[in-house]
């Protein structure tokens, strides 16, 4: 501190050639303010995966998991930004010769810009793997209820994806259909039936010729009568519709479901670091205050001696 021109040492400094951010403090509690947050979160990933079971009727439910993962989120924001907070108002400069008010404001603005450092650092070093476990746990429960549709869908289409070269199979194969279709091998006649079965699925009806077409197939392998191979086909067609279209439903509910998880975690996310940012600037003020409370005291020894004339 520099001594001024009477020789006392001034209380303070000139709060005009003092900046209004210490950016030093405003670093130093977003660096713990993120530290504490991902000591947080990877505790509560060791407490949730613990409490999970993959056996049925052991384990919390997944309901259970859901709004304890919001709980802990939560808390975890308002711990750890009030820590920044708190930090960068207890370390930051203080200003001399200032109303209360600016004071107040400076203060709630460093435990503010203190969580919004302290964030995105988490964001790039936390929310990423967080989020690709979040997806990834999504994308396999879609998985799972999907998977009849993909199946069904891919038994169904196997006429396309065994036709990349010839996309007109079905139109070729009627080119040499007869009313009495010729012997031919299990595997040329499964290939003819997939292709018609996915061309009539994809146009939502089975025409009559193939119908009848089909019949024919089916009684020359099954010895049974053309009417009773017809009856067959009806069935089997009617079977395969119905186990496609809840497939289909079973995949809309699987995204419907996934969609609102995604939409309730964004919600409390966002809630969350409100929260955050709230007491991070609450904290900040806290740690102004105590930080203005603290008193320098500095003791000049002057010694007064008589000049000898």
């Amino acid at each position: 501190m520099n001594r001024s021109s009477d020789g006392f040492y001034p209380a303070y400094e000139d709060s005009s050639s003092v900046s209004g951010v210490s950016w030093g403090a405003i670093f130093a509690g977003a660096a713990a303010a993120a530290a504490l947050s991902m000591i947080l979160v990877l505790l509560g990933f060791g407490l949730g995966f613990s409490a999970v079971s993959p056996w049925a009727g052991e384990g919390i439910s997944a309901k259970g998991l859901g709004i304890s993962t919001i709980v802990w989120l939560a808390a975890t924001q308002i711990i750890a930004s009030g820590m920044g907070g708190y930090i960068a108002g207890r370390l930051r400069v203080k200003w001399a010769n200032m109303h209360g008010d600016e004071v107040y404001f400076r203060d709630t603005a460093h435990g503010f810009l203190a969580w919004c450092v302290a964030t995105l650092v988490t964001a790039v070093l936390v929310v990423g793997s967080v989020s690709s476990v979040i997806s990834g746990g999504v994308q396999a429960g879609a998985s799972v209820a999907g998977g009849a549709a993909s199946a069904i869908t891919q038994a169904a289409g196997t006429a396309a994806a065994n036709t990349d070269s010839n996309q007109y199979g079905y139109f070729v194969d009627s080119l040499f259909r007869d009313d009495r279709p010729a012997a031919v091998s299990d595997d040329a006649a499964r290939g003819t039936v997939t292709r018609i079965f996915a061309q009539s699925l994809a146009n939502g009806q089975l025409s009559a010729e193939d119908r009848t077409y089909l019949a024919q197939l089916v009684a020359q392998r099954t010895n049974l009568t053309q009417a009773d191979a017809e009856r067959r086909v009806d069935e089997i067609y009617a079977r395969t519709q119905k186990a496609i279209a809840d497939a289909k439903v079973k995949a809309q509910e699987a995204a419907d479901t996934a969609a609102k998880v995604a939409a309730w975690t964004s919600l409390w996310m966002f809630i969350s670091l409100l929260a955050g940012a709230f007491f991070a600037s609450f904290a900040a003020t806290f740690g102004g205050r105590r930080r203005d409370a603290v008193e320098y005291v500095e003791v000049d020894t002057y010694t007064t001696t008589t000049p000898v004339r």
